[in-house]
């Protein structure tokens, strides 16, 4: 069996093209884009693949399993649902949506359709985290109590005056745009356990003063805190930015802390560094695990999509997972925005 892929939006798709073209239970059937100098590069790029500057269009002519959704995140919803009531598979890009509400419109469609709705949520397959997912798993770090996640950007901003700094087309700034993924990949790491309060506080002067002086607008925030309390007992820690008074370019962590031993993920933009660590006995010793991994057997997302097709299973970063992940996304900024703690389901 072969899958009959197609990507909407080349510019973040250009690897779900690139991954599609290279399955060997995918083939690449078409491309769409509405910048024409950007479409005609990937049609020359893969020439098997019809191309198209109108998803409707190519949603009514192509016989199509699967589509990738890499759009700005003001069109997720609509093309999700199109695509879906077309009878097509989704894969949609993060985040879901620009709230809960949307989202929760893309889940029921997806249901009414009896098509599979998976979630981009790429950070969940590298090497580090697919080993630090068993290794939790498997019970080694015992009960965890404390994890933290942060992705900071000092200079990193993206294309001022564009789409990503404007509420009503992105949803938000780095909360939405890096934190959401920092989110997931802690979440995935405890099974996604259900959120009970969150208390964040959101920060835009530095990025409004830059975008003021350019001339632009920007009514986003550029950094984001918040504390995360779970209903498994964990507290969860987030730090998100995309612009600071550093020199550090950027800084992404995350850290489980638990009852045997802690796990700690960095990346500095220079590369991975990993740390395991198992507590021997009270006293505070520590044994240093060496983690194995397996670059060249990790799996894709798109890959991961291909295969839950294949094999009528579920897919892995699921509608529900990106549901979840909006509703407590829309509680940080509304904590944020109210200035007060927000107990999930108010």
């Amino acid at each position: 069996m072969s899958i009959r892929a197609a990507v909407i939006g080349l510019g973040m798709g250009k690897n779900h093209a690139k991954s599609y073209h290279e399955l060997p239970d995918a083939e690449l059937a078409a491309i769409c884009d509405v910048d024409s100098a950007r479409l005609q590069e990937y049609a020359a790029l893969y020439p098997e693949a019809a191309v198209y500057s109108s998803y409707e269009d190519m949603l009514a002519q192509e016989n199509l399993d699967a589509v990738s959704i890499a759009l700005p995140n003001f069109l997720h919803d609509k093309v999700t649902i199109a695509a879906l009531e077309a009878g097509v598979n989704v894969l949609c890009e993060k985040p879901m949506a620009l709230n809960a509400e949307k989202a929760q419109a893309m889940a029921d469609a997806a249901e009414r359709a009896g098509k599979k709705l998976m979630i981009h949520f790429n950070w969940r397959y590298t090497p580090q985290a697919q080993w630090l997912k068993h290794y939790v798993d498997e019970g080694h770090l015992g009960d965890i109590y404390y994890v933290k996640t942060r992705w900071l950007r000092a200079r990193g901003i993206p294309k001022p005056g564009g789409w990503f700094g404007i509420k009503e087309f992105s949803g938000g700034g780095p909360l939405i745009d890096l934190g959401v993924h920092r989110l997931d990949l802690a979440m995935w790491m405890m099974g996604y356990p259900k959120t009970i309060t969150v208390s964040a506080s959101t920060f835009g002067g530095l990025g409004q003063r830059l975008a003021s002086e350019m001339g632009v607008k920007y009514d986003v925030e550029d950094l984001a805190t918040a504390l995360i309390r779970l209903d498994n007992g964990v507290t969860l820690s987030l730090e998100a930015s995309w612009a600071g008074g550093t020199d550090q370019r950027e800084d992404m962590l995350t850290a489980l802390y638990g009852t045997k031993g802690a796990a700690i993920q960095r990346n500095t933009g220079e590369g991975y560094e990993f740390e395991a660590f198992g507590l021997q006995d009270l006293g505070g010793t520590l044994t240093r695990v060496e983690p194995r991994l397996y670059p060249d057997k990790c799996p894709t997302a798109v890959g991961d999509f291909v295969r839950c097709l294949i094999d009528d299973t579920p897919p892995p970063a699921s509608a529900q997972h990106g549901l979840t992940m909006m509703k407590l996304i829309d509680a940080l900024y509304l904590s944020a925005r109210e200035n007060r703690e927000v107990v999930l389901g108010e």
